[in-house]
Parts: C-alpha cells; structure tokens; sequence
C-alpha cells in the first residue's frame, strides 16, 4: 500500500483527477454547491447543466469501463475504490482519467479521502488505514490548507443563504403570484365617439399545495379597463372588467385534487369558467394575459355560459381521452327565489378530448344553460341583454328590464393541429339553440333561436423568437341565423371578425402584445360601418 501511495503522489494531477471525481456532487435541476464541490466542477455545472452528473459511488474498479488493469495508476485506483470508498464515475460508466484538472479540483478530492479516512477511524476501523497513509495525506492536506480553507467558506456562505431563505420564506405550503396586464386601446369607424383609454387588471395570486398533488388557488383582483363601446358585444376584449373600478374582490377560489390516478376533481367557490374545468383547446386562451385580444378570439362563445360555483370532474382514459363533467351556477351565493345553487342561472357542461397525439387535440363539447349568454357576437344572440335594454313596455322613455328567462343546449367541435413547430392550425364551430321559458304576462312570444359561430385560427409560436406567438382569428361572431320569437328577428347580414396580434416576449416577466380587431359589418349589419379597435397589451408577471 506504502507503494501505491507514493507512485501515486508522484503525480499530483492523476491523483487530484481521481480525487476530483468522488468529491464532485451535482444536483439534477440548478447547480449548487456542495461540501467538496470544486471551482471548475461548479463552473462546468453551469455550462453543461445535467450533461456531467456523477453517479452513485462504485464498489469495483471494473465498473469503470475504461479504467484497465494494464493501466500504470490502475492498483492505486483499485485501493482508493476498494478500501477507502472514495471514488465515483460519470453517468456513461467511465472514469476519464487523462483530463486535466486544477487545484482546487485537487484539493476537493483530498479532502473527499480525508473525511473518508477520519470516519473510518471514528469507527475504530483505523487499521484498515497505514500510517504512512495518514502522514503522506497531513501533508497534502497542509499544502492546499488555503484551497481547502476557500471551499469550506463557500459551503458555509451557502448554508448561510440557504438559511435565510428559509427563514424568510413567504410560507412553506403557498407560493405568491403577480400579473399586471395594463392596456391602451381605442375603436374607430362606425360614427365612433370613444376617446382612447388606459387601464390595468391587477391579480395576486396564492397558490398553495398540502400534499403536493392538489391545488388551492386564492385570487385577488381589481380590473378598471373598459371595451370600447360600438354598440354591439360583437369585438369585445377579453381582459375588460364591468364596473370600470379598481376595488380589488376575490375573483376566483378553487380546490384542484386528485381522486386516483386518473380521476381529477375541482371544487370551485367564486368565479369558476369554463377554462377551469375543462381543455378549450385553443393555443390562444391565456385567460386575457396573453394570446389572443379579444373575447371571442380567446375560445368558442359557448364556454362562456360556464360562469359561478360549482363542481367539475375530469376522468382520463389512458393519454388518448378524456371526458370532463361540469356544474357551474353564477348565483349560488344568493337564496332568494329564481337563484341559488340550483334554481338559478348555471351551466352544466360534458366534453369528450381526444388527443391522438402530441400534435392534434380534438374537443366535443355539450353544454346545457339556463339564463347565460354567449357574451360575444350580435345583441340578437344575447336575447337576455337584448330585450333588456331595446323594449319600453309601458312608454315611460325607458327601456324596460324584462329579464326574460332562457334555456339553451350548446354544442362545439373545437380543435388545434400542430403542423410544425412553429405553426399551429386551429378553430372551432359552435351551435346554440335557445328558447325563453315565459312570455313575461303575454308581452314576449314564445319560441327558439338558432344561433351559429365559427373560427379559423392561425398560430405562429416562437416567431422571431423563442417564446413570441404572432396570430390570427377569421371567424363569425354568433349571430342569430333564425328565430320563430317575433320581437327577435334573425340577424340581417354577416359581419366577419378578423384579428391578428404579435405577442413579443421582452423577458421571462414581461411580453409586449400589439393587435387589431376588424369588424367588417358590426352587429350583423350591413349598414353599420366596420369598425377597428386597436390595443397595446402589456403583460407583467411575478
């Protein structure tokens, strides 16, 4: 042993190379820096990620697939394997003892053996170590003290940051989230009397996890921006709020968890949407942060009478299918007559999700409504609205707030095919049968709606650069193609939606969005001037 140890001190290089690879840890995510952890191990984790990572310590040196017994070096390697349990290899097997190493690679290995050999004393297994090994090792141990001295101080440096960290952590089950989305926007044409406006949505995002595998999202938001107003839903923009305010309120509350292995279930208390419980299958739906400007360009109109409270279930059948339940009811907090959890408005939806592959998803959706609109394409296709703002029953000058009471089934093909990387064709079509189930004491008719919409959509990801998405949306809005209710009459003509964004990633936390929408016949009207609305979306994220 006396020997292999001075042959093996005679080159300090070959001794550091094999020392080097026992005391090098490395994590298999972020980089950091471990008791032993040398320089150039730390600066080539860095640069090569995951591609270097050392494997579990070898029993044998014949697991070292190009170590070979003919090897000058290879008995002292034999010993510090065998012996003393300090030597490990890369992840393809091998051990890579001609590459070239420093010192402070060297002063780590020494140090790997050292703590090797202080615990095998601490065991009373000293004989197993010779004395002219402790000295040989004092005295490689005392001229790389400084090196030594050096790794010991980042280890203790970042075991001091990691317990601030800890210490200073905003909590150890929930994690804090932030999106600002501020937007300039404005609409011309069509006699327009909008001025251009300013405004922001503003979310705080807690998302907290018990066991790892549920889900409890708290949001708080305030939204002061407005759509420009021309009359018609026709053209929306999916970020606006209602009121115009910044009173910031709980916008949404659920609990995601798993009811095993393929069963997923959400319980939802404030603010549930169709996106939250099922795939609306469109690369454009970033919930108004990012993707697609407008309501209608976000996902197929009949997803929007998915609104409020409830339950949903997604069962999966392998990779392939999927089927999802839902139960939303938009008043269930009220417990007067006509609201509630089940005597008010809701939705309750069934789609099937086929995804024969990577590239290709395909949804069939049905949904069954009461009291909820589309919220997007002609007054006509929102009757509710509609006979809520264009009858004055009893001719006081004032439209009279009939609330009519309707019921609707809904039914969508929606589907997104990922042609290349950096394309991706889509759209969707979308039929609504809806009928009101009073006349309001004779004043309306009784009768159904035929309402119809569809898209084409045209995705370009990553376009200019990694992570920007440019697209574009030519579709109909909803629009009324017959009725047998007499104060609705179908809608009169085809007005075609036609948007198109770029979507500009400036950093991980921040995208730059400008986009058009162009309204060829706003309201389903030839005789109404088209209209543009332009928008600056600013999205931060935290």
């Amino acid at each position: 042993m006396h020997k292999q140890w001075q042959s093996l001190f005679s080159q300090p290089k070959i001794l550091g190379a094999i020392f080097v690879a026992a005391s090098t840890p490395w994590l298999s995510a972020k980089p950091a820096i471990a008791e032993g952890a040398t320089y150039q191990s730390i600066a080539q984790t860095q640069a090569d990620g995951n591609k270097n990572q050392i494997i579990a310590q070898v029993t044998s040196v014949s697991q070292l697939s190009d170590v070979q017994p003919t090897d000058w070096a290879f008995q002292a390697l034999q010993s510090l394997v065998e012996r003393y349990g300090c030597i490990a290899g890369y992840p393809n097997g091998t051990y890579r003892g001609q590459r070239a190493m420093t010192r402070y690679e060297f002063a780590a290995g020494l140090n790997a053996c050292l703590n090797r050999v202080n615990e095998l004393i601490a065991t009373a297994t000293a004989d197993l170590v010779k004395r002219e090994d402790l000295d040989a090792l004092r005295r490689l141990q005392e001229e790389f003290a400084a090196e030594l001295a050096t790794l010991r101080g980042r280890v203790d440096a970042l075991e001091a940051r990691t317990a601030e960290l800890e210490a200073n952590q905003f909590s150890t089950t929930t994690k804090l989230e932030g999106e600002l989305v501020a937007v300039v926007a404005d609409a011309f044409g069509n006699n327009d009397q909008n001025n251009t406006n300013f405004g922001a949505r503003a979310r705080v995002n807690f998302v907290t996890s018990f066991t790892g595998e549920d889900t409890l999202y708290t949001r708080i938001q305030a939204n002061n921006l407005l759509s420009p107003d021309i009359g018609t839903p026709e053209g929306s923009l999916f970020f606006a709020g209602d009121e115009g305010t910044t009173d910031a309120f709980i916008d949404a509350l659920w609990y995601k968890f798993p009811l095993g292995k393929s069963t997923e279930v959400i319980a939802i208390a404030n603010a549930g949407a169709a996106d939250d419980v099922t795939n609306t299958v469109n690369i454009f739906d970033g919930d108004g942060a990012t993707g697609a400007l407008s309501t209608f360009g976000t996902r197929n109109p009949i997803y929007y009478q998915m609104d409020g409270a409830g339950l949903g279930v997604t069962q999966n059948f392998g990779k392939t299918f999927a089927l999802s339940l839902a139960y939303l009811a938009s008043e269930a907090n009220n417990p007067q007559q006509k609201s509630g959890l089940f005597d008010g408005p809701y939705g309750a939806l069934a789609q099937l999700t086929f995804t024969p592959s990577d590239r290709l998803t395909i949804g069939l959706t049905y949904i069954n409504a009461y009291n909820q609109e589309l919220g997007a394409g002609s007054n006509r296709a929102n009757p509710i609205s509609f006979f809520n703002s264009n009858f004055d029953f009893d001719l006081n000058g004032e439209p009279d707030e009939l609330n009519v009471p309707f019921s609707s089934n809904s039914y969508g093909l929606q589907a997104s095919f990922q042609v290349s990387e950096k394309f991706v064709l889509g759209g969707w079509v979308g039929y609504t049968n809806a009928r009101n189930t009073s006349s309001k004491g004779g004043l309306v008719d009784r009768g159904t709606l035929d309402i119809w919409n569809w898209a084409v959509t045209l995705g370009f990801p990553d376009l200019g650069k990694k992570g920007n998405l440019a697209g574009i949306i030519f579709g109909m809005e909803p629009k009324v193609t017959g009725s047998t209710i007499n104060e609705i009459s179908k809608d009169r003509d085809t007005s075609y939606h036609i948007e198109a964004f770029y979507q500009y990633k400036v950093s991980d936390n921040i995208s730059i969005t400008p986009g058009v929408i162009w309204l060829t016949a706003p309201d389903h009207n030839d005789t109404n001037d088209s209209v543009v609305i332009g928008a600056l979306r600013t999205t931060f994220t935290f």
